[in-house]
């Protein structure tokens, strides 16, 4: 394997679960099981198809021959029909039955929806493990008050576990709409060649009942209710653009929250998990890089510009089809998957260990509330007799001294003592401290986290268990 090129997605990133969904196995049993429901329905409604021959093919469906449907394609050119003969070969009885009036859609677009119905589900049961995690860690740190930040820079108060609230509205708003796209996919059924039924009308004598009643019996036979209405040779592939985008919106939260992580490190006030023995920096020691989250961000842009690929083909399919969908959908539809997977991997290792440094959120807090609580001491000295417009010119005065203190001089805040030494505005020093209680300044953070957690969060997660979502250990 050191001498080929193979995917780092397979390498380092991905689950095995989501690996298998994607595999040479997965998809070519899928088309095997396909064959054999297609075979068995049309004995069901009549044609000359016996259930020994439909047996035979059941049997066969996990015992591929991968090196002589190889074979066989270097020769025939043709990936479905080389996979025909090769089943026909296992199973001879049923040879000449296999694919009776499909078209090589029947297969492949029937298992793609399949496979991203169950790859739909695994990523959802993933996100919600992640919610799962900062769910507890809103509710832990919602009162702990933090500086704000409007373009980067000190804004009013915030708490940590608010912040952790907005992170986690992003991931309820993915989970809602990837399980939307999972919950409205549709297989293409059974629609004959351009989608008009009519080698499956031959087959029937021109039953239309019975067509329609094998296209349904298909559906219901793959897990779903119904196939989709109306298709060309393939079913449009804005359903693949659809199913991508929910994925890139995945990606995208996963980012905004990834970029804060790395703000946050920054500021050394959260941190992502750093292991005992992890080496930040092959020349610097001491470095704590957000390796975790800066991989999050790498893959979430590599995602979400694999949107355009879906993107593309939707637009530019010819009438009722051109292949050149093919090739592309090979590698972008499946990767979008693994890349997604990918990412909630290292974001379940990040929530699920979320360092928080108080005394450095304090720090930062006591450094900047002099400034967030002028108004609260401009009304205090107003309620003394002071004049509001006179005392908001002079806190502006004192605010840009003080300002000019700390970044031009390099010297503690100093706002507090100005105001205190200025007879305008008539209040002591420790008048001036009784305003700087953290807490007065985050408003109803606390209560919104917990109103947040207890009817959005919890409602969207009742339907996952913590004890069906694969364990998933970083390997790098």
């Amino acid at each position: 394997m050191y001498d080929t090129y193979v995917s780092a997605f397979s390498t380092r990133y991905c689950s095995k679960e989501m690996q298998f969904l994607f595999s040479a196995q997965k998809k070519h049993s899928t088309w095997r099981k396909l064959w054999v429901i297609l075979a068995e329905s049309e004995m069901e409604l009549g044609l000359n198809v016996t259930s020994a021959q439909v047996n035979e093919l059941r049997a066969a469906t996990d015992n591929i021959d991968f090196a002589r449907a190889e074979e066989l394609e270097r020769r025939l050119r043709h990936d479905v029909m080389a996979h025909v003969h090769a089943y026909g070969e296992q199973c001879p009885n049923a040879a000449g039955i296999i694919h009776l009036g499909a078209t090589s859609c029947y297969v492949t677009d029937n298992a793609d929806i399949i496979i991203y119905k169950e790859a739909l589900d695994l990523i959802a049961e993933k996100l919600a493990s992640v919610i799962r995690g900062l769910r507890g860690f809103a509710l832990e740190w919602k009162a702990l008050p933090t500086l704000g930040f409007t373009h980067f820079q000190p804004a009013q108060l915030t708490t940590v576990g608010k912040r952790a609230a907005l992170w986690l509205q992003d991931f309820i708003g993915d989970l809602a709409e990837i399980e939307y796209r999972a919950s409205n996919l549709r297989p293409r059924g059974a629609k004959g060649t351009t989608g008009t039924q009519a080698s499956f009308m031959e087959l029937f004598d021109g039953d239309g009942n019975k067509v329609k009643a094998l296209d349904k019996l298909i559906a219901e036979k793959m897990g779903f209710e119904s196939s989709i209405p109306v298709t060309g040779q393939t079913y449009s592939r804005k359903i693949d653009f659809e199913v991508v985008s929910a994925l890139a919106g995945l990606a995208q939260s996963a980012s905004k929250f990834a970029t804060d992580m790395r703000l946050l490190s920054h500021l050394k006030e959260l941190e992502e998990p750093f292991e005992s023995k992890q080496i930040g920096s092959s020349a610097m020691p001491y470095k704590r890089n957000p390796m975790r989250c800066e991989r999050i961000c790498a893959l979430a842009r590599y995602l979400i510009n694999d949107l355009l690929n879906p993107a593309m083909t939707a637009a530019t399919q010819w009438l009722e089809r051109t292949l050149d969908d093919s090739a592309n959908r090979r590698v972008a539809m499946s990767e979008a998957f693994l890349c997604a997977d990918a990412i909630l991997n290292v974001l379940s290792s990040v929530t699920s260990g979320l360092q928080v440094y108080p005394k450095v959120i304090e720090k930062h807090v006591k450094e900047e509330l002099p400034f967030m609580a002028t108004e609260n001491i401009m009304m205090s000295a107003v309620k003394r007799g002071g004049n509001r417009q006179e005392l908001h010119e002079r806190i502006r005065v004192h605010s840009v001294a003080a300002g000019n203190t700390v970044k031009r001089d390099g010297l503690p805040n100093d706002l507090i003592d100005r105001i205190a030494a200025d007879p305008l505005f008539g209040l002591t020093r420790e008048d001036i401290l009784q305003q700087m209680i953290p807490e007065h300044y985050t408003g109803r953070a606390a209560e919104q986290v917990t109103e947040f957690i207890e009817n959005i969060v919890d409602p969207a997660l009742q339907k996952y268990s913590a004890a069906n979502v694969p364990t998933t250990e970083l390997t790098v």
